[in-house]
């Protein structure tokens, strides 16, 4: 067994580790690329090097946090890397928040270092002063990156990282606007890179990404691609036509996709004239994956598809291998090995099999807790009567007699009329039925008569396009009395965060507001 093999079947070691040999092994393979420009394995480690030995040099100790808030980039990556070979914590920012947002996470994750770019730094103008700045990009809003690294040659002080340690604090503030940081161990990021074999990962995998490395769905493939010696594209804005281009050009063999992005690369009028046979394995996660858009993927494009349903916060994983069971689309598949997937009523007892519950999970891969906030991390739990802890996610699910899970919806968005619960997404299958109807989300909104009512927000196919009544009338002849749509309307687009989940306060607040008059 080689050096790389047996760092691979270790209990607990690390990406930096992991490319570090590599680097020894194949100095010469590709690592990362972007936009033309690309690192060797031997050119990405000593990068990794150069950037552990300027965090030392500035005093950033282990377990200490940097913030990353960028658009993805080549210096992203490294920074994001070496700042883990120096057993610093990161804390990756998405740069479309709020310049409030920002400032109040980069107070409670205690960063001591940021690195940013152009854009971000004028969103932070006036903000956070006193935290030292490093421009990615090489813009005069702080340090430039180049000259901020230390210089090439003698190595970093060695940190030995011990799988408890924090990897990362990822801000999630779901849809809730609300943002908690989830500390995640180096354990937990391990489990990701060790489930790898089974997809296929090696020295040939080419992996291309182009959702923001500051989301956990990125993370998820970006470090074990690495881990196995493979080669990552980073793609920093995400576009159809050019990410079938790249996808065919680069002969890319993995991805990490988010429905969205499946739904437009597929009804991309030239899909088909692409050669795509390259593919391996296709990967999912973050939103609802409608199995009617699972059986057009598997239909028409080669390779497997595999969806993971799970939470930042990590505790319990389902996957579904689509392509291996084709007759199970509308689920998220079943627990993971080693995972502990368990339903709970409101007073939190555990459902029978076949009732429908909250979803709960138990896995070697679960956060530390909530930066700073116990009182977030106690909300996020639940122990079973023998002790053991289990992470809540908000869904609403019920396992068939195979142990498969259907999701029905998050908790808090399921709407309570007239005493009737109405799971959204129940409706939102319905109207999807209809050929007119492109994409949908169903809220609730208040109602005096019946407590809540759902509303449809329906972003039409191009013309002919049938008048909401008519939509309206349609559906409603479709559902129970319970079930009917109080209203709908029409958006050209509907809000989504940058890895594809669609914002259903905004639609709320879009409809208080009065836009529906």
């Amino acid at each position: 067994m080689n050096a790389v093999a047996e760092a691979l079947a270790a209990p607990f070691n690390t990406v930096a580790v992991l490319i570090r040999l590599h680097a020894r092994a194949a100095p010469q393979r590709r690592a990362v690329l972007q936009d033309g420009k690309m690192l060797d394995y031997a050119a990405l480690d000593s990068a990794m090097d150069r950037v552990a030995a300027a965090l030392q040099r500035d005093g950033v100790q282990p377990g200490q946090v940097v913030a990353l808030c960028a658009a993805t980039s080549l210096s992203y990556a490294v920074t994001y890397l070496g700042a883990l070979r120096a057993g610093v914590v990161v804390a990756p920012l998405a740069p479309g928040a709020t310049a409030d947002s920002l400032a109040l996470m980069l107070r409670d994750a205690g960063a001591r270092l940021l690195f940013t770019d152009r854009e971000t730094a004028q969103l932070l103008q006036g903000r956070a002063t006193d935290l030292p700045r490093i421009a990615l990009d090489g813009a005069q809003d702080g340090i430039p990156w180049p000259q901020w690294l230390a210089p090439a040659g003698p190595s970093p002080a060695d940190v030995p990282v011990d799988a408890d340690w924090p990897f990362n604090i990822i801000y999630s503030s779901g849809t809730t606007g609300e943002p908690k940081g989830i500390v995640q161990p180096h354990g937990m990021r391990w489990v990701h890179v060790q489930r790898g074999d089974a997809y296929g990962y090696g020295a040939q995998t080419v992996t291309l990404l182009s959702t923001p490395l500051y989301s956990n769905t990125t993370l998820v493939v970006f470090f074990p691609t690495l881990a196995y010696g493979g080669s990552v594209v980073l793609m920093p804005r995400f576009d159809a036509a050019a990410w079938l281009q790249l996808a065919q050009q680069e002969r890319a063999t993995h991805t990490m996709l988010v429905p969205v992005q499946y739904q437009r690369l597929l009804t991309h009028p030239a899909f088909d004239a692409y050669d795509l046979d390259s593919f391996h394995m296709k990967f999912c996660t973050s939103a609802p994956f409608s199995a009617a858009l699972k059986a057009e993927v598997l239909a028409r494009w080669p390779g497997g598809l595999v969806e993971f349903y799970g939470m930042t916060e990590g505790g319990g994983t389902c996957i579904l291998d689509a392509h291996a069971h084709p007759d199970k689309l509308h689920t998220v598949g079943r627990p993971a090995q080693g995972h502990d997937i368990r339903l709970i009523d409101a007073q939190g007892k555990e459902v029978a099999r076949g009732e429908t519950g909250e979803v709960v999970g138990r896995s070697p891969g679960m956060m530390k807790g909530c930066h700073g906030r116990p009182d977030k991390t106690r909300e996020a739990e639940w122990y079973a009567p023998d002790g053991q802890r289990f992470i809540r996610t908000g869904d609403i699910g019920r396992f068939d007699a195979q142990g498969f899970l259907t999701l029905l919806d998050r908790r808090k968005d399921m709407i309570i009329s007239g005493g009737f619960n109405i799971y959204p997404s129940d409706l939102e299958a319905v109207l999807r039925q209809h050929p007119a109807v492109q994409d949908v989300a169903v809220v609730g909104v208040p109602s005096e008569q019946w407590g809540e009512t759902p509303v449809a927000y329906v972003v039409p196919k191009k013309e002919p396009a049938l008048a909401p009544e008519e939509l309206r009338t349609w559906m409603n002849q479709r559902v129970g009395k319970t079930q009917r749509l109080g209203d709908l309307r029409y958006l050209a687009e509907l809000p989504r965060s940058a890895i594809g989940k669609i914002l259903k306060r905004e639609l709320r607040a879009l409809y208080a507001g009065g836009e529906h008059k």
